[in-house]
């Protein structure tokens, strides 16, 4: 696979169908944003003979040798059509951008079947339809119609969404949050999840993993993945869908079913992957994962300039289950020997709203050196004797001495401490407009290392026998769905193999005719629910 997706983005040559001039169409902003990749650019439209002044083919068998990737812009009733020459040229790689198939109703759900049998056929690989595109900052290769590149990093972000793909990608830019790899999976024919975390894992330059998931085709390849990934490095994901309503939405968008949510949840926290609820939080989590260390703990100290956010920050910190440092007495005898004597002497470290740029970096340091603390939230208040910029570049420094431990910052208000937020940005800390947010991600990152603790468990040993079990009867269950060619049981043989192994269930009966429902009602009486045992439906919602 490794050889596959290196062809997408490494390729040496790439052809773009769909090509443009045209101001406004997804083959011209394609063209465009691809014009400073070191590779042979071989535009194809049949309608010209030079776009973006480059030859321009009419067509994949007009194309000269075998380009490594094929992108695809183009209405998607031509996009089976494409996929055959291309097929029919040896091309293994195509990334297809054209919207209009899953999610556009009977129709399209019969073009994607199309794809997916042609591309089957002639072993083609494919990452879409419906999707944005990929990029590599670090080579420059930018294969989407995104407006914005971001610089060169160690994140790598995956998204189903193209729209949520390009305001990450452009908050990005903004806030000096470098990426190794960007992919928007679309529809997710062929290439998803768990093939970009494999490749994604065995490259240097990335650091951690972002997702945006929609639905999920194959949880156990995913989980699998995520396992041996975030062993070493962190994933992120966002999942939509984790309401009815939202579920609903995304059928409409990608054609696929969100999935039980209880289900991800569970396998989230066993694979190791931390789980955002919100773009914000995905932003929060990105940029303290991309600057900063792990927490060894959930011991945080707190060091502001005013109580107020100080005591909002320990409310929210033990909310979510964490604690506030307990500071050492040599820490303690410190802050007394260089702060005011009217400090809080306690965790939080308020320092008064007269605190100056020494007495911050005494707070910081002392705290930052404590073998009582995990990690160190910084607040601070506009006020007229406050260098926001000054104690920004103080927390920097001091962060450096003690690079094993994360620092974030809260620079609160707006005019006051822009630049000392962008001080912060340049220097790799995270800030936040408050502080509820930094103690937010705080727990988070606490979280994804007790996840990482949980890999490394191994499971209790448990006694081979259980009373009243019945195996073989399991057993031929299983076996009959298998040499029927099911890979799910239905409703009636799911309720008896939890039945087989203890678990109790409520009684049910499976009636074919009326007859047969009249008579099982004389037994049971009313009130009774009755449901569909079908094979081709497998889902309510279907």
């Amino acid at each position: 696979m490794q050889r596959i997706l290196d062809k997408f983005f490494k390729p040496k040559s790439i052809a773009i169908f769909g090509a443009t001039d045209t101001i406004g169409k997804v083959g011209n902003a394609v063209l465009q944003n691809l014009q400073a990749y070191d590779g042979q650019l071989l535009p194809v439209n049949p309608k010209y003979k030079e776009v973006g002044g480059l030859k321009c083919y009419k067509n994949a068998k007009s194309l000269p040798g075998k380009p490594d990737l094929a992108i695809i812009a183009t209405p998607a009733a031509t996009v089976p059509g494409i996929l055959e020459a291309l097929g029919e040229k040896g091309i293994e790689c195509a990334l297809i951008m054209s919207a209009g198939f899953k999610e556009a109703g009977e129709e399209g759900e019969q073009l994607y079947r199309e794809i997916v049998h042609i591309a089957a056929v002639h072993k083609i690989r494919i990452i879409g339809p419906n999707c944005m595109g990929i990029l590599m900052p670090s080579t420059k290769l930018n294969a989407t119609f995104a407006p914005a590149m971001p610089g060169p990093g160690r994140v790598a972000f995956i998204s189903q969404s193209g729209s949520i793909g390009s305001a990450i990608l452009d908050w990005a830019a903004s806030k000096r949050v470098g990426f190794s790899y960007f992919a928007s999976l679309g529809s997710m024919s062929d290439i998803g999840f768990e093939e970009l975390i494999d490749y994604f894992a065995c490259d240097s330059r990335t650091g951690c993993i972002l997702i945006f998931m929609e639905s999920l085709t194959n949880a156990r390849k995913f989980m699998s993945a995520a396992r041996a990934f975030a062993r070493s490095k962190p994933i992120v994901v966002l999942k939509a869908g984790d309401s009815l309503e939202g579920a609903r939405a995304a059928m409409a968008h990608t054609g696929s079913m969100s999935g039980n949510d209880p289900v991800y949840d569970a396998a989230f926290k066993r694979s190791g992957v931390i789980r955002v609820q919100s773009i914000q939080q995905l932003f929060d989590c990105t940029q303290a994962l991309a600057t900063q260390p792990l927490p060894a703990g959930k011991r945080l100290a707190i060091v502001t300039n005013a109580g107020g956010p100080g005591i909002l920050a320990t409310d929210a910190l033990i909310r979510r289950g964490g604690k506030l440092a307990v500071l050492s007495s040599e820490t303690i005898d410190e802050l007394n020997q260089y702060l005011p004597v009217a400090w809080s002497k306690n965790n939080p470290v308020d320092l008064l709203g007269d605190a100056g740029s020494e007495q911050f970096r005494t707070a910081i340091r002392a705290c930052l050196f404590d073998r009582n603390v995990d990690a160190v939230l910084v607040i601070l208040t506009a006020q007229s004797i406050t260098n926001p910029e000054e104690i920004a570049n103080i927390l920097i420094a001091e962060s450096k001495a003690v690079y094993a431990k994360p620092v974030y910052a809260s620079w609160m208000g707006m005019n006051t401490v822009i630049e000392g937020r962008n001080t912060l940005e340049k220097g790799k800390i995270p800030w936040f407009p408050f502080p509820e947010r930094a103690v937010e991600v705080f727990m988070r990152m606490v979280k994804y290392r007790e996840n990482l603790d949980l890999l490394f468990e191994m499971p209790e040993d448990l006694p081979i026998q259980f009373p009243d079990i019945r195996r073989d009867d399991a057993r031929v269950l299983i076996v009959k769905a298998q040499k029927e060619g099911r890979t799910l049981l239905n409703e009636s043989e799911s309720r008896e193999l939890l039945s087989c192994y203890g678990i109790p269930v409520n009684k049910g009966f499976l009636a074919k005719t009326e007859d047969e429902v009249a008579e099982i009602t004389q037994t049971t009486g009313f009130p009774i629910v009755m449901k569909i045992e079908s094979p081709d439906i497998w889902h309510k919602s279907d």
